[in-house]
């Protein structure tokens, strides 16, 4: 099973990128300026142990807790694998819901499991799994209420099962904040993956929190690769919590907020049904012929198809500057004529 991903294709050159929810409005400098300095001369060390200690600190977290990534599909693939040497054989997935989930567990023989709902899966959760939640959820944008993570947290330990929560679009939340728990969060599995609110997703970087207990965590250890994470990785996680990038986000997502307005309202005029997220990314149902996807591609205009996520003739757009809304605008206009 291979996953679908937005972002860069095998096409011609994307002039107006919506399948991709990274950032529309550049990396930080100063990050930026570290990751272009890092050392390609050397192996990192091969512990991470000052990356570690840095991010243990941020986090509020002892540094045996860190587990440094390459980015969050090679997470998902070895907690997964860590799950079933522990002895787990069923994971729980979001539906819809980012493929690799499904995609990790189904390459290892693991019974995949799809819930809709927090209250379907508390009620079907009855033997020990492992239990993704999308926080926010990818691709719907939707967050979970309190009440659902409490209801949640007793079905876990009822079935004792392992909670992985993958945290990689809390950067992007532009509405509201996560409702989880602190006491969940400090029992669960968190994956958090910097660079799409950092605009640089080809710099493949993310790091695992460790629960405060539990099995998994030296298996998930042992299995990283060997130099796991590049230095250009190193140098951007190490700049990830530092006050000029969080100004710098700040500053950024302000005008996304005004964009994506804008952006919902384009949508509306032309017709489209949306679905609400908190994120700068949603999905919407488009008043367009069959093929037009494709033709909007060879217009150089990318939209994310949905159907891999089990919505078909629905599509997941992320918030983009005045200047692509307008080429979104005119190309969709062109097909229609």
């Amino acid at each position: 099973m291979i996953s679908e991903h937005g972002g860069s294709d095998s096409g011609p050159a994307i002039r107006h990128d919506f399948s991709s929810n990274a950032s529309p409005l550049g990396a930080p400098p100063a990050l930026l300026r570290a990751v272009l300095a890092a050392d390609r001369g050397s192996y990192p060390d091969p512990d991470y142990q000052r990356l570690r200690e840095h991010l243990g600190s941020a986090e509020s977290v002892h540094a045996a807790r860190v587990l440094p990534a390459s980015g969050g599909a090679e997470a998902i693939r070895r907690l997964s694998l860590a799950a079933l040497l522990s002895g787990l054989r069923a994971v729980w997935v979001p539906h819809p819901g980012f493929g690799d989930y499904a995609a990790a567990a189904l390459a290892l023989g693991l019974q995949v499991q799809r819930y809709a709902s927090v209250p379907a899966l508390c009620a079907a959760l009855q033997e020990p799994a492992l239990v993704w939640v999308c926080e926010p959820c990818n691709p719907t944008g939707d967050s979970l209420s309190r009440p659902d993570w409490l209801a949640l947290d007793a079905a876990l330990q009822a079935s004792a099962s392992v909670l992985a929560v993958d945290c990689a679009y809390e950067p992007l939340r532009l509405d509201g904040s996560s409702q989880m728990p602190a006491s969940l969060a400090e029992q669960a599995w968190r994956l958090i993956c910097p660079n799409k609110a950092l605009s640089l997703t080809g710099v493949r970087a993310a790091y695992l929190l460790a629960p405060a207990s539990g099995r998994l965590a030296d298996c998930a250890t042992r299995l990283a690769p060997s130099w796991v994470l590049s230095s250009e990785g190193v140098n951007l996680l190490m700049h990830w919590h530092s006050a000029e990038t969080r100004h710098h986000l700040h500053q950024v997502w302000q005008q996304v907020i005004a964009w994506r307005a804008s952006q919902i309202a384009l949508l509306a005029e032309l017709g489209w049904q949306q679905r609400p997220s908190c994120t700068n990314f949603w999905l919407a149902q488009p008043s367009c012929q069959a093929d037009w996807l494709v033709r909007l591609r060879e217009r150089g205009v990318k939209l994310r198809d949905a159907t891999s996520f089990a919505l078909p003739g629905w599509v997941r757009l992320s918030t983009q500057s005045p200047q692509a809304q307008q080429a979104l605008r005119l190309a969709i206009k062109e097909l229609q004529t």
